[in-house]
Parts: structure tokens; sequence; C-alpha cells
């Protein structure tokens, strides 16, 4: 199972795209997921040979295990298939590391032996009575003086998360703890999501915050000209430009582009803009657009647009979930002026971009109408400081008025 977000912990398998024998090509879309931000499809990112399927319908699994088995190219994936089944059968012997138990099947299927019994009936991990929790979950038990052992999971796969913990802990202020984790309806468990992520981090990240002012008439003028010269189906909204303007700053400042992971920051493999989108039902997701710096604008404007039609249809895929290295919540649609926003960890940094609007503006001594766009940066201060962050805006200022670069 991959993690598709710092607030995942497990995923509800839906349906399987391919059956044993077919053969896969790297990136294709296997299987659909179901986490609390909505259905995903998860890609692929070894190419064989389709030996066994391990994940059923309905069951939950965390992040990192197993579900299916693949042969490369020169293996036999029958006999991939068959070894996995002796390794869960045989005295002595053990399931690929973080397999996920086999999905239930027909009593001539089941290995023999009571490893194989077990394994067969989607044992947890943990040994019986003991509740299954992420090391996160278990630190803010302990810090909110929650009973770990009064806790029971819904069902065998249940994971006590800290959104649970969180609840529960709230909870038992006003009224006697209900101690059954059970399944809450979608748009609550999307905000129990967000909560957790941004709790963590405001507890784990030390933010600090700078803001400008940027005169974007330049950029705005040449945008139209360049819409009234080609195809409607190569226009571009005023938002695709400052996708492609902040990922051409961040190659000036690349330690606001990247992850920080166990107490050191490890850079983006590329600039993938984590785009912030409402959805319509209520809760927000931030699915990555790739390598933005290297698209031009009209190809920027497609896969946006596409981007926002399967990010409200329910159709994002695994990787677009995975991998933003920053991301860019654009409020200015709704007449938001300036948006200070909390960072999606393992992120090191967010941008805000509030409204565009006609203003006074200085320019060569004459004050002048101008359209005015308000950008802010939250950053980790654990990677950078305000005189990073100060370039990184500085840097954007530019190319605003140097718009022929964002082409």
């Amino acid at each position: 199972m991959p993690s598709l977000g710092a607030d995942m912990e497990d995923g509800t398998f839906v349906e399987w795209h391919v059956q044993p024998g077919e053969k896969i090509a790297r990136g294709q879309v296997i299987c659909v997921v179901e986490t609390q931000k909505g259905a995903v499809d998860v890609e692929i990112w070894q190419a064989g040979t389709l030996a066994r399927l391990i994940a059923s319908q309905g069951q939950k699994i965390p992040v990192g295990q197993v579900m299916a088995l693949v042969a490369t190219d020169g293996e036999d994936w029958q006999t991939v298939a068959g070894a996995y089944g002796q390794s869960v059968g045989a005295p002595g012997s053990q399931a690929p590391p973080g397999a996920a138990p086999r999905p239930e099947s027909s009593a001539a299927e089941q290995p023999a032996g009571p490893a194989a019994s077990a394994a067969a009936q989607g044992a947890a991990p943990a040994a019986a009575g003991r509740v299954r929790i992420s090391p996160a979950a278990r630190r803010r038990a302990e810090e909110l003086g929650v009973d770990l052992a009064a806790l029971k999971p819904a069902g065998p796969h249940g994971v006590i998360s800290i959104a649970d913990i969180e609840l529960i802990a709230q909870s038992a202020k006003s009224r006697p703890a209900d101690t059954t984790v059970g399944p809450p309806d979608r748009q609550a468990a999307m905000r129990e999501a967000i909560a957790a992520a941004m709790s963590r981090s405001k507890r784990e990240i030390p933010h600090y915050y700078l803001a400008t002012a940027i005169n974007v008439e330049r950029a705005a003028a040449w945008l139209e000209q360049r819409n009234a010269a080609v195809p409607i189906g190569e226009r571009a909204l005023f938002a695709a430009v400052e996708l492609k303007a902040v990922a051409l700053a961040l190659r000036e400042t690349p330690e606001l582009n990247g992850f920080y992971e166990r107490g050191a920051f490890r850079p983006g493999t590329g600039i993938h803009l984590g785009v912030a989108i409402s959805l319509r039902g209520g809760g927000l997701v931030a699915p990555a657009l790739h390598d933005v710096d290297k698209l031009n604008l009209a190809e920027l404007m497609r896969q946006l647009t596409d981007l926002l039609r399967r990010a409200r249809g329910g159709q994002l895929r695994s990787s677009e979930m995975a991998d933003p290295t920053i991301t860019v919540t654009n409020l200015g649609d709704l007449g938001v002026e300036t948006v200070f926003g909390v960072i999606y960890p393992p992120q090191v940094a967010l941008v805000g971009i509030g409204r565009s609007s006609v203003k006074p503006w200085v320019s060569d001594g004459a004050i002048v109408p101008a359209r005015v766009l308000h950008v802010t940066l939250s950053a980790d201060h654990r990677v950078s400081d305000g005189m990073r962050g100060a370039r990184f805006l500085a840097e954007l200022d530019r190319l605003f008025q140097q718009p022929e670069a964002l082409a």
C-alpha cells in the first residue's frame, strides 16, 4: 500500500484492474484504493507480470503492506505466485516483509498448517488483544493521557490513528469515552485527516512567514495579448502564470522544494507543485502537477484543467497524491487578499496567493493604477531562513516583471 500523503496510515482496497498472468507496465493504473480523501487510482512502478493478487475488496491495508506480487523479467509468474503460498504455509518460514494477509479464498486454495490458518483468516500481525497503533499516534496518546488498553479498533485490520486519539481525548472531556473506533462518514473522515496533518505540522514545524505585494500589471497585459494571439484551446488563466512563476523561482531557492525527514532535508527530484483544491462535497486535496518548471504555459494550463476535473470527480492517481514537493494555495478567486498557509508535512514550504486587484502604485515617482498581487511564503525554519525566503519572493517579483520567461 503506497503512502498517499503524510496524513495517511491505511487505505481500503476497492478493486483490481489487472489479473494474474497479465503483463504490466511502469506507470500503469492497476487498482483503486479508497482513502480518507476519496478514491485514488494506484499506479505501479515495477514492470513485469502480475503473479498474485493479495489485497481483496473491502480490506483495510496499512501503508507499506503488500497488495500483490509481481514477477520481473526472466521470472516465471506462476512460480513466484506458488512460492509465496508455500512461504506462508511452510513451518518456520515467513511471508515477504510487510506482506498483507491473504484475501479470502476457497478451502481448496488454503494452505495447510497453523501458520497458514492464521494468514488465511487475515490475522493481524499484532498479538491477540493488542491494539495496532502507529508510533506517532502512540506518542500522542501518551501526551493526552488516553488509555490504549481500552481502545478497540473496528475490525481485525483496524489501526488507531492520531486523529482517532485526539477525537477520543476530546470526547472524554464531556462524556464517558466511546472506546470503539468506528468508520466515520466521508466528510468527517476527511476533516479528521486534515486535522491530523495540520496538528502534526504545528507541533513539529517551526514556521516562519513572509509576505509581499507584487505589481503584476505587465504580466497581466502580456497574458491578455498572448491569449488573443493563440487558439482558444491554448489560452491560459492567470493562475497558470502564477504556478509557472513559482516553479521557476524555486530553481533559485531549492531548499524550499523538498522534504524534512528523519532529521534532515531531502531535496525534491523535480519541482512538483501540490495544488490545493477545494472539493464540492467539502474538504481539501493537494495533488501534484509534475515538473512545472519544464512545462510551457499551454501544457501547464491543460494539465491544471485536467487535474481540477479529476480531483473533483474522484479520479486522482497515486503519483499525484504521493510526491508534491511544495504546495500552492490560491484563494484569490474567493476575494481573499492574503493567505498564510500551514505547511503540509513532510514538505518544507507553502506558497499562498491572494486576489489580484487594482491599487495605487508608485512608479518612477508617479502614482499610477496597477494590478497588485499579494503573495505569502510559509517555510520551515529547520531548513531555510528569512533571507532565503525573501530571495524566493524577490525572484518571483522579477519573473512577473519579465513575463515572456513564463511562456
